[in-house]
């Protein structure tokens, strides 16, 4: 889980900086975006699971 959380970190910074850089609706940065959310739900379901153990 802790390389998860890695992941999300970096690409958080990815996606401020791609915004910073073309604007919070570039197509870049949407699927910035995109990929930050399918790691935040990944993330999501690991902590579902580990608590319903």
């Amino acid at each position: 889980m802790n390389y998860l959380m890695v992941l999300i970190e970096n690409k958080r910074k990815k996606m401020y900086e791609t915004a910073e850089k073309y604007g919070f609706t570039s197509e870049l940065s949407i699927e910035c975006s995109q990929q930050l959310d399918h790691l935040l739900n990944l993330l999501e379901q690991e902590f579902n699971h580990v608590k319903n153990d």
